[in-house]
């Protein structure tokens, strides 16, 4: 293959990622289709993270490139699910290109036109607003917040037994900081009436059902009095960029400390209402037993009434994202061993890690603080002292005290799993 004849081919790859082309590609073809580029044998390796049921730390499906987007895991095609890979968490910030991606309907935007588009609020208010987002830019003030953006389902391939839906390996979640204006600046210039409740809110996506169901528009309510709303931003800027299409341009919400099913993308409606939201998504989907840590069984689901709560907050939780297992490391060579950790409930105070599968416990290295609702990265300088495998173990605790337990959990929606996560590495002779 000849210098020129190389540069051609890799612009045509080029084009076809940016334009989707190669959407559908596995591990091996695309590495395959990027060794005739390259002329080089580039070998994937998977990132195990010990014996479970699905011993990866990422879900297995295939990798895939959309617009914007690096190529990703593609958990379903419609509605667009796609998950960030592991080596991506090894800084504080998720790449927008990078970032998760997590619809609930299948015909989502795929182009806005900024003349055209308005953000409506309306419902039990005295003055409604039709706003450009020229108005939110200029007509309130810019905030920032930098926080973590979870797909409630995260990690629902862990559990046992299994549950339905979305089989998310650990990475359907992000950190960004995020500007816009607070919505609270919004809701006052709209003058709430009283004997207001909610603050409903609702994207362009749409489904193929009937238009007074679930399946047919996304929408997510939050109390007026709960003390998040004061924190919740209506972004328009992400990581210092316009938010991604897939990641809710050209506005989404953005709720800190909540679950993603909070964060509406493509916002577009927000509705002042005087009773509680019964609709599919605030009732029936998203929801958790009213239990402690959303815990049951399904044993106890069929012969017991258990009240069903919507889901909130998001537990404590960290992870180790180097080294992943997928090398052999020489006897007595120094490691840093590198991850994150975050909490909905508060800034993260301490991380601990352990090599003997959770025996004895040390204290990591905290990386800068960016706010409460932020991923903190940790660093521990580590050598491994015998040769065969370790267990390398990690957990955090938040400001307030919540630290992770090494018990999984169980509920029908394969919501809020935290249990402490283990990477398996192994350690072989250096001579």
């Amino acid at each position: 293959m000849t210098e020129d004849t190389s540069k051609t081919i890799s612009r045509r790859f080029l084009l076809k990622i940016m334009s989707g082309g190669i959407a559908g590609l596995g591990f091996t073809q695309l590495n395959s289709a990027w060794a005739q580029i390259s002329g080089q044998a580039v070998q994937l390796l998977p990132s195990l993270t010990g014996p479970n049921r699905n011993p990866y730390w990422n879900s297995t499906g295939p990798f895939v490139v959309y617009p914007q987007k690096l190529p990703l895991i593609q958990i379903t095609d419609r509605p667009v699910q796609l998950e960030t890979p592991r080596h991506y968490f090894l800084t504080p910030f998720t790449p927008n290109a990078a970032f998760f991606v997590r619809w609930h309907l299948d015909k989502i935007p795929n182009a806005i036109n900024l003349s055209e588009w308005r953000l409506f609020v309306e419902g039990n208010v005295e003055r409604p607003l039709i706003l450009s987002l020229n108005d939110l830019m200029k007509k309130f003030k810019q905030v920032s917040v930098t926080a973590v953006n979870q797909c409630s389902g995260n990690s629902r391939s862990r559990f046992q037994p299994h549950i339905p839906g979305g089989q998310w390996g650990n990475g359907a979640m992000g950190n960004a900081t995020m500007k816009g204006v607070r919505l609270k600046d919004v809701l006052d210039a709209a003058r709430i009436k009283s004997g207001s409740l909610q603050v409903q809110c609702e994207g362009l996506d749409r489904g193929r059902g009937p238009k007074d169901k679930g399946s047919y528009r996304y929408q997510k309510s939050l109390y007026l009095n709960d003390p998040i709303l004061h924190e919740v931003v209506i972004a328009y800027e992400m990581n210092g960029a316009p938010l991604p299409i897939l990641n809710g341009f050209p506005v989404r919400l953005v709720v800190p400390g909540k679950f993603a099913t909070y964060w509406i993308k493509a916002l577009t409606w927000i509705r002042i209402i005087t009773e509680p939201d019964t609709n599919f998504w605030m009732t029936k989907a998203y929801c958790i037993p009213d239990t402690p840590h959303g815990n049951t069984t399904p044993e106890d689901m069929e012969r017991k009434q258990i009240k069903q709560i919507p889901i909130g907050t998001m537990p404590v939780r960290s992870f180790l994202i180097t080294p992943d297992g997928s090398d052999m490391i020489p006897l007595a060579m120094p490691l840093t061993l590198q991850g994150i950790a975050f909490s909905g409930h508060g800034q993260i105070v301490k991380v601990e890690f352990s090599d003997d599968n959770g025996i004895t416990w040390h204290q990591a290295k905290l990386g800068k603080n960016y706010g409460r609702y932020s991923f903190r990265t940790w660093k521990a300088a580590w050598i491994p002292k015998h040769t065969g495998k370790y267990t390398l173990t990690v957990r955090a605790t938040d400001e307030k005290g919540n630290t992770q337990a090494d018990e999984g959990i169980w509920n029908p929606g394969g919501y809020l799993w935290n249990k402490i996560e283990r990477q398996e590495v192994v350690i072989g002779v250096s001579e």
